[in-house]
């Protein structure tokens, strides 16, 4: 008897449809198809990240030996490595890229007033870029240096539920600080950002914006002092200075003070310089503001090592666009559906519970009682142990 929705019916049923068919019918997604659509191709993509498929006939022959599922899963169209890849190839990536945005402003409404470690009320973003090494012979278009092709993804990481506010995705040959051309400054929003991101001009036009921002000072710094304030060195300050810089040029592209902030980290044995056009604050806050930009390293990291963004299914730019951006689709998913159904688990947890019960028939919410029950049993003091 059928009864009851498989795992990846119920995740998909938390997605907006509504609004990804008017992203599809923007960029025209589903002209001249008729057995294989738009929504059929993010269902297949969805599956291949939630189950680390690793290529198109890994996704053909899993999704074909589960043929009778296909229909309760959404997906209507023939499942076939040719139509996939021809989909991957053609559709408008920017059909996934406004999907994922919409999702993203979900998500970030869910995560709002989340703790993210520090006393602030404005929200705070993380600024910064990877890279995703390619293989220049499949990927020309991507040429980073001589024997060497890659791409950057440059992401904006709101610091309350580690949610990406913006990405852009370049070759790997455009520096981190020429994304501040295309980004457009929240007023009132904290951005921090490590030294790589130094352009006075770049900066002084987000002060401008009445944005603040913290960024790692270089060791060649010139500045002027002007003023000293009070600290307190048991916390590891060593001193708030308002400053303004003393080489001509960066004086010009930023003419304005700026505050210096001097901490060392005992426990790290470092001396940390911090640039910020923020007086208010105080300098202790700047410092371990900083220290919370570590969270979009850890995100990097994660969706590297547990969705698939390093290996492609296609070869072209639009095909590895389409790729990443329903990627963080789904890391974005995984967030909505474990902060509605108030899961304790973390992200890992979950989407490793989801890649082994993704054809299962049980509530999406007992999961949680499933994976409890696994554990209860590994703890069992008949399961051997490696170590003593």
């Amino acid at each position: 008897m059928n009864t009851g929705k498989m795992i990846f019916s119920q995740l998909m049923d938390f997605m907006p449809w509504y609004e990804f068919q008017k992203c599809v019918e923007r960029y025209s997604g589903n002209y001249k198809s008729k057995t294989f659509s738009c929504q059929d191709q993010f269902r297949c993509m969805a599956f291949a990240q939630l189950t680390y498929r690793e290529s198109l006939r890994d996704i053909e022959a899993c999704l074909r030996s589960m043929n009778s599922k296909l229909y309760h899963m959404g997906i209507r169209g023939k499942v076939s490595r040719t139509t996939l890849a021809r989909a991957n190839e053609n559709r408008d990536w920017r059909i996934y890229a406004d999907f994922a945005q919409i999702l993203i402003h979900s998500a970030r409404d869910l995560y709002s007033n989340d703790d993210f470690g520090l006393d602030l009320k404005e929200t705070v973003y993380a600024l910064d870029a990877t890279t995703i090494d390619l293989c220049l012979s499949l990927f020309p278009w991507a040429k980073f240096r001589t024997t060497k092709a890659g791409i950057k993804m440059h992401t904006l990481l709101d610091l309350r539920g580690h949610i990406p506010a913006f990405v852009e995705i370049t070759p790997a040959r455009v520096h981190d600080v020429n994304i501040f051309d295309i980004l457009i400054p929240e007023p009132g929003s904290f951005y921090i950002m490590d030294r790589g991101y130094i352009d006075y001009a770049k900066l002084y036009r987000l002060h401008l914006s009445c944005a603040f921002f913290i960024i790692r000072a270089k060791d060649n710094l010139r500045g002027v002092r002007i003023y000293s304030h009070p600290i307190d060195k048991s916390t590891g300050l060593r001193s708030d200075q308002t400053i303004r810089l003393k080489n001509y040029y960066s004086a010009k592209d930023y003419p304005e003070h700026l505050r210096r902030v001097h901490f060392f980290d005992s426990e790290h044995d470092q001396h940390y310089v911090f640039l910020t056009n923020n007086f208010s604050l105080p300098a202790l806050t700047i410092a371990q503001a900083y220290k919370e930009r570590w969270k979009i390293e850890l995100f990097f990291k994660w969706i590297k090592q547990h969705l698939r963004i390093k290996s492609f299914f296609g070869t072209s730019q639009n095909a590895v666009k389409t790729q990443i951006w329903i990627a963080i689709s789904i890391y974005v998913l995984i967030a909505i559906v474990k902060k509605r159904l108030k899961l304790d688990h973390n992200l890992y947890t979950f989407l490793q519970v989801l890649s082994v019960t993704i054809f299962e028939k049980i509530d999406i919410y007992r999961l949680e009682t499933v994976n409890d029950n696994i554990n209860t049993l590994s703890d069992s003091c008949n399961q051997l142990e490696l170590f003593n």
